[in-house]
């Protein structure tokens, strides 16, 4: 008797402890966090912390989201509460600088009206005409105000670097100036240029990414001075440019100017240009710089790197059919191939590059030349007149690739001091004089520079294709408005590499944060096996369908030509009906093999659901009940000897 009442109060206490404990947490560990996922997707990156820590002004958060409509919009349920909860996590670590506001936009109310004049989107739901509503205003003291129209569940990966970027614009920091010297249309098709039918070209990507975060200045190819204010120079294809633009990036250098330079031994996109009537064709194309990148340390080879390890797929038409192939001249660059240690190549995903360069150490060097990117072992050189060869069977390319034995830098780092380029001073200019004979005139060079104030930093790229949106985005249009959604980590490189040089570094860890999808990694690796085992039997049998139906095809148009004079026999009729009801049972088998795939499949994923999600629960209860009968047990033997004693 005594025993029942111990253990009815002990189970009674036991409850009363349990929702003591939850109470007691739900209080005094609400800020407590652990993640246990595999890339930390959980967890704040440190620039988003510091940005959070470094608040100087209340900003307020206003997320609009449809609450009413979430049931009809159930595919990004789950995704709606993970930003929630990541809008929290601001709230907290930002100490009281974060006011956020959660707002149901009934429709017809006053909320859904400031929401459409804050430029938010609805998606029309259900059958009553309603809109979803999610989005997200940001706004500070002096009513400067950021907006996210619409947090697509396409952008998951980006959530954190979205939410980021718009409370740091929020923060009124000064911007940093990118000087942009193209001679690739990176700001859209210059006027004059025809456009594809039903395509309206607008700037890359890329750009629009830079100007989020940027104010970028377009420099014109004939300048003859880079304004101090201009924090970093970003050189994009440069090809015939004049003398004096040469000696004005020289001279940038020297002062402590920082370079990101996108060079090329050939440009794919200069070819597409120059299609369209935008560039004259014919000609190098090839990037150029002088004598610069010589004295920076530094050259660019002149064959293209093939990869065969890191080949994209292509497609060719030849002979009206469509193949498929890998292009070892267009790459994706594996994030195993980055350098790990540096600030703008950690933790981002894959690079997709086409005909890349490399980047070789220049004779009496005074730099150093850090590789970022690089190839494998297994690559191969690769010639712009092989490539032109091979256009119209750019499959033959493969055939007689040569190993170099080391990997090729396609993005490098380069720092240290550096001399200029014109050591007799500013490039001559010509003037006529009064007999008509050309006679040479110096600019002034009181301010030449002949070598550096401060170390040189650069970083130098092999491709200028690495930048066209074909290479690494798909843009689609949403309620008007342009979504990019990312496939390479190329937009990230170019924002964490302007970041990294203009000095600003805490938005870098922002980037690329990892997938929150979490298939099961080994139902599809199984599911392509079974696909493979069943595959040859399906071939097997599509074979023999296609023979039955072309046997049957030819009895049937033979009797139907000769139908007149020709009276079928029963040999003949048997035949055709032996055909059909092969034709049938081959059908048949055919079907029963796709079915017996998808239930090996499905009977698969069920397993490994269990495994995972019923099995450990159940081990644990089965492990509770043996250990409270080995101790119930043992408790019995107690008192049975206390009892005999």
């Amino acid at each position: 008797m005594i025993n029942r009442l111990m253990t009815t109060t002990g189970m009674a206490l036991a409850i009363v402890l349990l929702f003591a404990v939850n109470i007691l947490a739900s209080r005094t560990l609400d800020s407590a966090r652990v993640d246990l996922t595999e890339n930390r997707l959980f967890t704040l990156s440190e620039g988003t912390k510091n940005i959070l820590a470094n608040l100087e002004d209340p900003i307020t958060l206003r997320l609009y989201l449809s609450q009413g409509e979430l049931a009809n919009a159930s595919r990004i349920s789950g995704y709606t509460d993970r930003v929630r909860s990541l809008l929290r996590e601001y709230e907290r670590l930002a100490d009281g600088q974060i006011d956020l506001q959660v707002i149901d936009p009934e429709p017809f109310t006053d909320d859904e009206d400031r929401a459409v004049g804050y430029g938010l989107q609805g998606v029309p739901v259900g059958n009553e005409g309603a809109n979803f509503y999610f989005g997200l205003v940001g706004t500070n003291s002096v009513d400067q105000m950021e907006v996210i129209p619409f947090l697509a569940a396409e952008r998951e990966t980006f959530l954190e670097y979205d939410l980021t970027r718009l409370v740091y614009g929020l923060t009124r920091p000064p911007q940093k100036i990118v000087g942009l010297l193209s001679t690739l249309p990176i700001e859209g098709p210059p006027p004059g240029i025809p456009q594809p039918p039903g395509q309206n070209q607008r700037e890359w990507v890329v750009l629009e990414q830079l100007r989020q975060l940027f104010e970028v200045r377009t420099l014109d190819q004939s300048l003859e001075e880079i304004d101090g204010d201009i924090d970093i120079l970003m050189l994009v294809h440069p090809q015939e440019l004049p003398p004096k633009a040469l000696y004005a990036i020289d001279q940038y250098v020297l002062r402590g100017g920082r370079i990101l330079a996108f060079l090329d031994p050939f440009s794919e996109i200069q070819m597409q240009v120059a299609a369209q009537g935008g560039v004259p064709p014919g000609g190098s194309r090839r990037s150029e710089l002088g004598d610069l990148l010589a004295t920076w340390g530094v050259s660019l080879g002149d064959d293209v790197a093939a990869d065969l390890s890191l080949s994209m797929q292509a497609q060719f038409q030849r002979g009206g059919r469509v193949f498929t192939f890998d292009y070892p001249v267009w790459m994706v660059v594996k994030s195993e191939l980055f350098d790990g240690d540096d600030i703008v190549t950690g933790n981002l995903g894959n690079i997709s590059m086409a005909t890349a360069g490399f980047f070789e150490v220049a004779k009496g060097a005074t730099t150093t030349m850090t590789p970022l990117i690089s190839t494998t072992d297994g690559v191969a050189k690769v010639t712009p007149q092989r490539i032109d060869e091979v256009n119209s069977n750019p499959q033959s390319l493969r055939d007689d690739l040569e190993s170099e034995g080391s990997p090729l830098p396609l993005v490098v780092r380069v720092a240290g001091p550096v001399v200029t380029a014109f050591p007799d001073g500013p490039p001559k200019e010509e003037s006529e004089g009064e007999e008509g004979s050309s006679v040479d005139e110096s600019a002034s060079t009181g301010d030449h520079l002949s070598e550096s104030i401060e170390d040189a930093q650069m970083i130098l790229v092999a491709d200028s294709d690495v930048l066209t949106d074909r290479l690494w985005v798909s843009v689609q249009q949403l309620l008007g408005n342009r979504i990019a959604i990312p496939n390479s980590a190329n937009g990230s490189f170019v924002v964490n590499a302007v970041d990294n040089l203009t000095g600003s570094g805490d938005l870098i860890s922002v980037r690329n944060r990892g997938s929150f999808s979490r298939p099961f990694s080994k139902v599809i690796e199984l599911r392509q096996q079974a696909e493979r085992d069943y595959r040859a039997k399906e071939q097997e049998l599509s074979a023999k369908l296609q023979d039955a139906e072309r046997r049957l095809r030819e009895l049937e148009e033979r009797y139907q030509e000769n139908s007149e004079s020709l009276i079928l026999g029963d040999a003949q009729r048997e035949e055709i009906r032996r055909f059909r009801q092969e034709r049938v049972r081959i059908n048949k088998e055919l079907r029963d093999v796709r079915r017996q795939l998808r239930a090996d499949i499905e009977s698969l994923q069920g397993w490994l659901r269990f495994v995972n999600i019923g099995l450990v629960p159940i081990l644990i209860g089965i492990g509770g009940l043996l250990a409270g009968f080995i101790h119930l047990r043992r408790r019995r033997r107690a008192t049975s000897s206390l009892q005999a004693a």
